[in-house]
């Protein structure tokens, strides 16, 4: 069974107990899991998040991005040692929120564009994510990589690339997210590259070519939907898309246009469209 979600980051830049209201809407329309933003894993107050998410009845993932200044792929080794330790951080939060699963670009800061990846970092990448897999061993969580476009990244666009680093690096801790907005960029084929995925596939986000809502633009959903069966894959989709009124936000993720009259409708709408695609379960929502 395919658990449709939305991710939070519609709304807010943050998730604490100003967006816990949130979360009874979210079920209410129809998400069997939501998605929320650590940007600051050690700010984070993680019992009041638990106990609000298993009172909504929802499954919970996490999305993050890491600040500037770190890098799994930095020349330096205290800036490596430093993104392993955050990341095992960001890991015990999730696991302390009752999550199990982290997502997001954790190679390096988005919009960080040094040029070309270099063999001498993929090498880093490789060893350090063979490290951070020992590391949260044992922890109940797992990190999916995302591969993002070229605009916002040069180490990992396509999900060939992301899948090999994770084959290379070994380990049951790491997979791979698949995003259509970026793949709708970098993919020559995006049917086929989810398919190349197989088993390392972990998570999807669902996130229309404009990232408006999902259904409106030329992202081919239904066969999306279709390849992910075939596929056998029984994880998390989730609608991701931004709050494009915060300044920073929309700075981030080029949103410079409104997409729905309200971040309530553009996510009640977005649930309504991808619900077609990913029929409930008869069980109850929300369940592992």
């Amino acid at each position: 069974m395919i658990r449709l979600g939305i991710n939070t980051l519609i709304w807010s830049g943050r998730f604490g107990e100003q967006e816990f209201p949130l979360l009874d809407k979210i079920r209410a329309w129809g998400a069997d899991v939501v998605e929320i933003p650590i940007f600051d894993p050690g700010a984070v107050e993680a019992a009041p998040i638990r106990r609000a998410i298993a009172d909504s009845g929802l499954a919970l993932t996490v999305c993050t991005a890491l600040p500037r200044g770190f890098s799994l792929v930095s020349a330096e080794a205290v800036v490596r040692q430093k993104t392993r330790d955050w990341l095992r951080l960001a890991v015990d939060r999730v696991a302390a929120a009752g999550g199990t699963l982290l997502v997001g670009p954790v190679y390096a800061p988005v919009g960080e564009l040094p040029g070309r990846r270099t063999d001498t970092q993929w090498h880093l990448a490789v060893d350090e994510f063979r490290l951070l897999d020992g590391a949260i061993r044992g922890s109940g969580v797992k990190i999916a990589i995302e591969p993002l476009n070229r605009f916002e990244t040069c180490f990992f666009n396509t999900a060939e690339d992301t899948r090999r680093v994770v084959e290379q690096a070994g380990g049951e801790s790491l997979g791979v997210l698949f995003d259509t907005f970026h793949a709708g960029i970098e993919e020559a084929d995006l049917l086929a590259a989810l398919t190349s995925l197989e088993r390392r596939l972990i998570h999807v986000h669902l996130s229309e070519n404009d990232r408006g809502v999902p259904g409106s633009g030329h992202i081919p959903f239904t066969e999306v939907a279709e390849t992910l069966r075939a596929m056998n894959y029984s994880g998390y989709a989730v609608v991701e898309s931004f709050a494009s009124m915060i300044p920073e936000i929309a700075a981030a993720t080029a949103m410079w246009r409104e997409y729905a009259a309200s971040p309530d409708e553009f996510a009640s709408q977005s649930i309504v469209n991808m619900r077609r695609l990913f029929p409930a379960s008869s069980e109850k929502r929300g369940t592992q």
